[in-house]
């Protein structure tokens, strides 16, 4: 009667067909509900222990869809803080080391011997599958979790957050390139992003290096030294006068400008550039985003590159002229990993068409890498993006405000990017600019019901 109502835990251990039924059942219980196969054939005890834990992931997972699905910022807040990343690490390392015991138990209890011949080998290989599967993944998480922690951590500062701005955050991008024939760093590449903090339509402002006589804000320590705009009275202190100057300038002259500074998460040359950007365009910056072009191309590799459509052929390399090119990246839809990326981002010589044309390419790259560039492909290649966004990226973005960024860039793939690109073809002359038309051009295309910006 007994072994009629449990041929689980009281098999015939004489009849090789029904011990080797009951492997089959042990091994596919411990897959799908890891506790199972020994609350009803093995140690009860440490069953339960099993069965609960597993029901308590479940529970977890459930509560994440559920919350994903309502509220997806709550989510990934909670996910992109560092605290949350290790917890989430202790409890996979724990999930994984819980279900190799599991299964070694499970493996145990199947009694190999007792099971036909032919199929004691896949029994076994079917059960060690399952546990490197199971345990492997979740090893696997935590490590990266760890990763992730460590990646925020080195990036995302632990300041305070900053409310948006008459509804929008205003985003200071800096393509800095630190090359060896240069005295420090000095940015090459200048962009506002501004965001409606509700709708996640996004306004690239392009601000060309050339820009001269950059006037600063009432409060900037820039207004005192140059009342009348960088270097309109008396010149300055580097050779050019230029924007991109203006970083160089307090960061190797006068970083004593801005002492907080380095303790805010940022440097003396990024603030006078925030500075410099909301003086041209009128916005309030609240946060900055560096990427130092050298590591430009490990980060795009570690993505899997990024489709482009070219244009116009571009030179890789090479002076004014062209001479001396390594290489010409051709017209048409081309596949460009981090090397070729970064040619096309930062090429400006000859046929490439100078500064302004390098910034609508730049303006293109960006586009691109927002579009193609989902979560899911991040993750599934988090490592190499962590090490390469470790040493290429620089914010003071604080790592609370993550989530809710994440969530607002969802809204930003699914509407079209408007851009304005401070430049001669749209009425701007950089070395006499019209400080109240360019900021008339900005509040055009950031002003909600507008529905068509004046520049594109």
């Amino acid at each position: 009667m007994t072994l009629a109502a449990s041929p689980i835990r009281f098999p015939d251990v004489a009849s090789r067909t029904v011990m080797t039924r009951r492997a089959w059942w042990l091994v596919v219980l411990n897959f799908l509900i890891p506790g199972s196969a020994q609350v009803l054939a093995g140690d009860r005890r440490l069953g339960r222990f099993g069965l609960g834990a597993t029901l308590t992931l479940w529970s977890l997972v459930i509560v994440a869809l559920v919350v994903w699905l309502l509220w997806p910022t709550a989510l990934y807040t909670v996910f992109s803080t560092t605290i949350t990343l290790w917890i989430v690490a202790a409890v996979l390392a724990f999930y994984a080391v819980l279900w190799v015991v599991l299964s070694l138990d499970t493996l145990r209890l199947v009694r190999l011997v007792k099971t036909a011949p032919s199929a004691r080998a896949w029994v076994a290989m079917l059960s060690i599958a399952v546990m490197v599967a199971i345990s492997g993944t979740a090893a696997y998480g935590a490590y990266l979790a760890t990763t992730a922690s460590g990646f925020l951590a080195s990036v995302f500062i632990a300041g305070p957050t900053e409310p948006p701005v008459d509804g929008r955050y205003n985003i200071l991008l800096l393509g800095g390139d630190s090359g060896p024939d240069r005295e420090g760093m000095r940015p090459d590449s200048m962009r506002v992003m501004s965001i409606d903090a509700e709708t996640g339509q996004a306004v690239t402002i392009g601000l060309p290096r050339d820009l001269e006589y950059v006037p600063f804000p009432d409060d900037s320590p820039l207004t005192a030294v140059y009342p009348e705009g960088y270097g309109a009275i008396d010149g300055c202190d580097v050779d050019v006068c230029q924007l991109n100057s203006i970083y160089t300038e307090v960061e190797l002259k006068s970083p004593e400008m801005y002492p907080n500074a380095v303790a805010e998460g940022s440097e003396p040359g990024i603030e006078a550039m925030r500075d410099a950007a909301e003086g041209v365009t009128g916005l309030e910056i609240q946060y900055y985003v560096l990427i130092d072009m050298q590591g430009f191309e490990q980060l795009i590799n570690a993505l899997g590159g990024v489709d482009i459509n070219v244009e116009t052929r571009i030179p890789i390399g090479g002076d004014e002229d062209n001479e001396g090119v390594d290489g010409w990246i051709e017209p048409g839809l081309q596949h460009l990993d981090g090397y070729h990326a970064l040619w096309y981002g930062r090429a400006r010589y000859g046929v490439a068409g100078g500064d302004y044309e390098r910034m609508r390419r730049q303006a293109v790259l960006q586009e691109a890498i927002l579009q193609q560039f989902t979560p899911a492909n991040v993750l599934t290649k988090f490592q190499e993006v962590a090490a390469a966004g470790a040493d290429t990226v620089k914010t003071d973005i604080p790592q609370t405000m993550l989530g809710y960024f994440v969530n607002l860039s969802m809204k930003t793939k699914e509407l079209p990017v408007v851009t304005v690109d401070l430049v001669p073809e749209n009425g701007i002359d950089p070395t006499d600019p019209d400080w109240e038309y360019i900021r008339s051009l900005v509040v055009s295309a950031t002003t909600p019901a507008t529905e068509e910006p004046t520049a594109e």
